[in-house]
Protein backbone atom coordinates (compact mmCIF):
# COMPACT_ATOMS: atom_id res chain seq x y z
CA UNK A 1 0.00 0.00 0.00
CA UNK A 2 1.50 3.55 -1.05
CA UNK A 3 1.49 5.77 1.87
CA UNK A 4 3.03 8.50 0.23
CA UNK A 5 0.76 11.62 1.04
CA UNK A 6 1.25 15.55 -0.56
CA UNK A 7 1.48 17.74 1.68
CA UNK A 8 2.32 21.59 0.96
CA UNK A 9 1.95 24.05 -2.24
CA UNK A 10 4.01 23.40 -5.21
CA UNK A 11 6.54 25.51 -6.52
CA UNK A 12 4.60 26.77 -9.08
CA UNK A 13 1.70 27.75 -6.77
CA UNK A 14 4.35 29.65 -4.46
CA UNK A 15 5.44 31.92 -7.22
CA UNK A 16 2.21 32.86 -8.87
CA UNK A 17 0.90 34.08 -4.88
CA UNK A 18 3.63 35.94 -4.27
CA UNK A 19 3.42 37.43 -8.06
CA UNK A 20 -0.26 38.27 -7.68
CA UNK A 21 0.81 39.56 -4.13
CA UNK A 22 3.47 41.75 -5.81
CA UNK A 23 1.61 43.01 -8.22
CA UNK A 24 -1.25 44.20 -5.70
CA UNK A 25 1.27 46.04 -3.53
CA UNK A 26 2.96 47.87 -6.53
CA UNK A 27 -0.59 49.72 -6.39
CA UNK A 28 -1.64 50.27 -3.14
CA UNK A 29 1.91 51.26 -1.63
CA UNK A 30 1.18 54.61 -2.96
CA UNK A 31 -2.15 54.68 -2.33
CA UNK A 32 -0.98 54.47 1.14
CA UNK A 33 1.99 57.22 1.24
CA UNK A 34 -0.10 59.60 -0.29
CA UNK A 35 -2.53 59.10 2.53
CA UNK A 36 -0.28 60.97 5.50
CA UNK A 37 -0.31 64.23 3.43
CA UNK A 38 -4.14 63.79 3.04
CA UNK A 39 -4.49 63.48 6.85
CA UNK A 40 -1.97 66.17 7.65
CA UNK A 41 -4.57 68.63 5.46
CA UNK A 42 -7.67 67.50 6.90
CA UNK A 43 -6.05 68.10 10.52
CA UNK A 44 -5.06 71.81 9.28
CA UNK A 45 -8.77 72.06 8.02
CA UNK A 46 -10.04 70.68 10.98
CA UNK A 47 -7.94 73.20 13.09
CA UNK A 48 -9.41 76.19 11.29
CA UNK A 49 -12.90 75.06 11.72
CA UNK A 50 -12.11 74.50 15.45
CA UNK A 51 -10.59 77.99 15.38
CA UNK A 52 -13.69 79.57 14.16
CA UNK A 53 -16.10 77.76 16.41
CA UNK A 54 -13.88 78.60 19.35
CA UNK A 55 -14.06 82.37 18.20
CA UNK A 56 -17.86 82.82 17.66
CA UNK A 57 -18.19 80.84 21.00
CA UNK A 58 -16.76 83.81 22.80
CA UNK A 59 -18.03 86.78 20.34
CA UNK A 60 -21.53 84.93 21.32
CA UNK A 61 -20.72 84.73 25.12
CA UNK A 62 -19.42 88.47 24.61
CA UNK A 63 -22.84 89.54 23.34
CA UNK A 64 -25.01 87.30 25.94
CA UNK A 65 -22.76 88.61 28.34
CA UNK A 66 -22.26 92.67 27.52
CA UNK A 67 -18.37 91.65 28.42
CA UNK A 68 -16.07 93.67 26.50
CA UNK A 69 -12.31 92.87 27.61
CA UNK A 70 -13.02 88.91 28.79
CA UNK A 71 -15.17 86.55 29.36
CA UNK A 72 -14.54 83.25 30.62
CA UNK A 73 -14.87 79.92 28.90
CA UNK A 74 -14.48 76.42 30.46
CA UNK A 75 -12.80 78.28 33.72
CA UNK A 76 -10.17 80.32 31.44
CA UNK A 77 -9.75 83.72 31.13
CA UNK A 78 -10.37 84.91 27.76
CA UNK A 79 -9.12 88.38 27.24
CA UNK A 80 -11.33 90.09 23.88
CA UNK A 81 -10.64 92.67 21.24
CA UNK A 82 -13.78 94.03 19.49
CA UNK A 83 -15.60 91.26 21.03
CA UNK A 84 -13.55 88.45 19.57
CA UNK A 85 -10.83 86.45 21.01
CA UNK A 86 -6.85 88.59 20.83
CA UNK A 87 -4.49 86.43 19.30
CA UNK A 88 -2.52 86.01 22.63
CA UNK A 89 -2.30 82.70 24.69
CA UNK A 90 -4.99 84.22 26.96
CA UNK A 91 -7.22 85.00 23.75
CA UNK A 92 -7.91 82.82 20.89
CA UNK A 93 -5.49 79.58 22.29
CA UNK A 94 -7.25 79.57 25.48
CA UNK A 95 -10.66 79.88 23.99
CA UNK A 96 -9.19 76.99 21.56
CA UNK A 97 -8.10 75.17 24.49
CA UNK A 98 -5.92 72.83 22.13
CA UNK A 99 -4.22 70.09 23.62
CA UNK A 100 -0.20 70.45 22.80
CA UNK A 101 1.28 67.74 20.74
CA UNK A 102 -0.02 68.15 16.84
CA UNK A 103 0.31 71.68 16.54
CA UNK A 104 2.86 74.44 17.77
CA UNK A 105 1.02 77.72 18.84
CA UNK A 106 2.97 81.04 17.67
CA UNK A 107 0.84 84.11 19.35
CA UNK A 108 0.54 87.29 17.49
CA UNK A 109 3.31 89.73 17.53
CA UNK A 110 0.72 92.20 19.18
CA UNK A 111 -2.99 90.75 20.62
CA UNK A 112 -4.72 93.10 19.25
CA UNK A 113 -3.46 92.62 15.93
CA UNK A 114 -2.11 89.61 15.37
CA UNK A 115 -1.84 87.08 13.65
CA UNK A 116 -1.41 84.02 15.46
CA UNK A 117 -0.15 81.02 14.34
CA UNK A 118 -0.77 77.20 14.60
CA UNK A 119 1.55 74.97 12.61
CA UNK A 120 1.44 71.49 11.97
CA UNK A 121 4.62 69.28 13.08
CA UNK A 122 5.45 66.48 11.10
CA UNK A 123 4.77 68.49 8.02
CA UNK A 124 6.91 68.81 4.86
CA UNK A 125 7.09 72.25 4.88
CA UNK A 126 6.09 73.40 8.01
CA UNK A 127 5.88 77.50 6.88
CA UNK A 128 3.33 76.53 4.51
CA UNK A 129 1.17 73.83 6.71
CA UNK A 130 -0.51 76.24 9.14
CA UNK A 131 -3.61 77.99 10.70
CA UNK A 132 -3.70 81.74 10.92
CA UNK A 133 -6.09 83.98 13.23
CA UNK A 134 -6.13 87.42 12.71
CA UNK A 135 -8.48 89.32 15.26
CA UNK A 136 -11.00 91.43 14.10
CA UNK A 137 -9.18 95.69 13.51
CA UNK A 138 -12.52 97.17 13.90
CA UNK A 139 -15.61 97.05 15.84
CA UNK A 140 -18.50 94.83 13.75
CA UNK A 141 -16.07 93.04 11.82
CA UNK A 142 -15.01 89.19 11.82
CA UNK A 143 -11.46 88.05 12.79
CA UNK A 144 -9.25 86.59 9.21
CA UNK A 145 -9.18 82.31 10.04
CA UNK A 146 -7.41 81.09 7.30
CA UNK A 147 -5.53 77.54 6.49
CA UNK A 148 -2.49 77.27 4.33
CA UNK A 149 -2.21 73.98 3.35
CA UNK A 150 0.37 73.58 0.48
CA UNK A 151 2.90 72.42 2.35
CA UNK A 152 1.68 69.81 4.26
Amino acid sequence: MDTFRNRGFTLIELVVVITILGILAAFAVPKFIALDGQARVATVQGLAGSVRSAASLARGLSMATGATASVSMEGATVNLVNSYPDSSLTGIAAALNLSPGDFTFAPGATAATGPATWTKVGASTPANCVVNYTPPATAGAAPVINAVTGGC
